[in-house]
């Protein structure tokens, strides 16, 4: 009886295991960036940051998000009401921050929630208890900048702008930077020849006196920034995607691609392009963190997005020229600083993950 019981277990242990399944390269290239510790919980932090400055408008705002206000309920952060919805004299637009409205919302069955910060990034203390810059406090959690306006709401406010702008400016860098690349690797020739002729006379052009130039012409703005600095940012990544596909296209898949009468675009897009990928996500937070520094250097020049704008750079020019408010110079400096340091993290565990050398 023994014997015939210990049968089956002799057959299931000779049984061979199933074998496990097959990791793609990019698979194995996002186990090895989770591996990093460093450049994977700087990536979790980074994405945290940029998902709360999305929401500034409910974190740091000078209006409430709702309110309640004898029977009806308002929605002053989407809508505008008058001063005389509430009890005011006036029509114009109601200051939230007015203490008569503020004991309004106090009297027995009215109430607004505002947000944690009461402040917007243009929103000018006119009853703060200190001349401006005034130092933090109760009222104001990082103080003020020489305008009276609040540091924190214009750090949130700059921080998203920053990133979004770094975001775009990448985007669009590399979608130019890889259709360049692709076209001279691949084709090369007289092609790659009039393309590299090309670059080199576009990269003589001076960038920072064309901004001059266009500054004293057209009013500052984001979307001109981004127009002149995307048309120079693109010439170093294609230089890389040049060369891989230069690389590429010699394979023994290409050719085959060819005798199959694969045409050359699709051979582009469905083979030699997402080979090539590699310098292009490895160079990404690198190109993002280049994006930052130069709107932060244009706005401390005064070259970059208007005056009223919430930017880093020109918290960083009003704590030039205010030297004993810290408070304005050194939180931004942590801001900029801790914002880089954590784009280069992501990208050097980003470079390592897609090292193929690495297991």
């Amino acid at each position: 009886m023994s014997a015939e019981s210990s049968a089956p277990d002799a057959s299931a242990a000779a049984t061979p295991s199933a074998p496990a399944p097959s990791l793609s390269p990019w698979q194995r290239a996002w186990r090895r960036f989770r591996a990093n510790r460093r450049g994977y919980v700087s990536l979790w932090v980074f994405a945290l940051l940029v998902g709360v400055s999305l929401f500034a408008e409910l974190l740091s705002n000078d209006r409430p998000i709702v309110a309640r206000y004898e029977g009806t309920t308002y929605t002053p952060l989407f809508h505008d009401y008058p001063e005389t919805t509430f009890g005011g004299d006036f029509r114009t637009a109601t200051d939230y921050l007015d203490p008569f409205i503020r004991e309004q919302f106090d009297r027995p069955g009215n109430w607004a929630l505002y947000p944690p910060n009461v402040y917007r990034f243009d929103t000018i203390n006119y009853f703060a208890p200190s001349p401006n810059p005034a130092a933090p406090s109760s009222v104001n959690w990082l103080g003020t900048d020489d305008r009276g306006r609040d540091v924190l709401a214009r750090l949130l406010y700059g921080f998203r702008l920053s990133v979004l702008f770094g975001l775009a400016l990448t985007a669009v860098g590399v979608v130019i930077g890889v259709l360049a690349g692709a076209v001279q690797g691949y084709f090369g020739g007289r092609t790659d020849l009039a393309f590299q002729r090309f670059i080199e006379v576009w990269s003589s052009v001076p960038e920072l006196y064309l901004l001059l130039i266009l500054a004293s012409i057209f009013e500052p703005s984001v979307w001109i920034l981004l127009a002149i600095l995307s048309a120079f940012g693109w010439m170093g990544l294609s230089d890389y995607v040049r060369a891989e596909f230069l690389r590429n296209r010699s394979l023994e898949y290409v050719t085959a691609a060819r005798a199959l009468g694969l045409s050359d675009w699709q051979i582009i897009r469905r083979h030699v392009l997402p080979n090539s990928m590699t310098p292009v996500v490895a160079f990404l937070p690198f190109r993002m963190s280049a994006a930052i520094v130069a709107l932060t250097s244009l706005d401390f020049l005064g070259l970059g997005v208007p005056v009223s704008t919430p930017s880093l750079g020109e918290l960083l020019a009003q704590g030039k020229a205010n030297l004993d408010a810290w408070w304005i110079s050194l939180p931004t400096f942590i801001v900029l600083v801790g914002t880089l340091l954590l784009l280069i993290f992501i990208g050097e565990a980003l470079r390592d993950a897609l090292d193929t050398r690495k297991g």
